[in-house]
């Protein structure tokens, strides 16, 4: 007999990651949060920078419930992050939605915000296990077919680690949602306009070897959507 899977506690509702509009759209489904993070490749990271919010874009990882990110020991946003709390947003572009109404235009989406307070990683093998993460989660399979960071390459890099509990996830998918009265009046146009992106062929550095082929893991890419919805 098949043991049942085990629950995973919901992510927790708090003043930060509750929705107070549009509830409908919203999950408490962890399996909802490791989705829309793990067929991401770019987050966006809020801190405060001298008092004055500032928003970088940046890699990420997933490792079960803890985000990973990354940068150079001189990054001011991420000295910043490591004296509070932050926010990380995730989102994908599923589709435009054309209603019969300006103001019923609406847009296909999935996003992931994570309210959290980082922990630098200080232990080598922890901060090796996180860069792998990040790594493999941007380019599988990456890892071990490169060089592994050096010494120095470590010392000036800062490895946060972010706990994914307080998060807010939000859906839409579907048609448009027009008035009734603009239904029934008609002569406009009104559905989606899908969107997707992909992997186009690779293309091979300038300078490498003669007779190095592309390799699998990056070959493979190409071939298969960016992001299945």
């Amino acid at each position: 007999m098949t043991e049942p899977a085990p629950t995973r506690t919901p992510l927790s509702p708090t003043p930060h990651s509750t929705p107070t509009r549009l509830k409908d759209r919203a999950s408490t489904d962890r399996a909802e949060l490791d989705a829309i993070l793990d067929a991401g490749m770019l987050c966006h990271l809020g801190v405060l920078l001298g008092g004055k919010p500032v928003v970088i874009p940046t890699t990420f990882g997933r490792d079960g419930d803890t985000l990973y990110l990354h940068g150079s020991t001189g990054a001011g946003n991420l000295r910043a992050a490591m004296t509070g709390d932050v926010s990380v947003a995730v989102t994908h572009l599923d589709g435009l939605i054309y209603a019969r109404s300006a103001m019923h235009f609406s847009m296909n989406y999935r996003s992931a915000v994570i309210h959290a307070r980082p922990v630098e990683l200080t232990d080598p093998q922890e901060r090796l296990h996180a860069l792998r993460v990040i790594v493999e989660h941007v380019a599988p399979g990456s890892w071990d077919a490169v060089r592994s960071p050096s010494k120095k390459e470590l010392a000036a890099t800062v490895v946060l680690a972010l706990d994914l509990t307080e998060s807010s996830v939000k859906i839409r998918t579907g048609g448009p949602r027009d008035d009734e009265a603009d239904i029934a009046t008609g002569g406009v146009w009104a559905g989606v306009l899908p969107i997707r992106q992909i992997f186009e062929d690779p293309i091979s550095s300038d300078d490498l070897d003669p007779g190095i082929e592309v390799p699998e893991h990056v070959s493979s890419r190409s071939t298969v959507p960016l992001v299945v919805r």
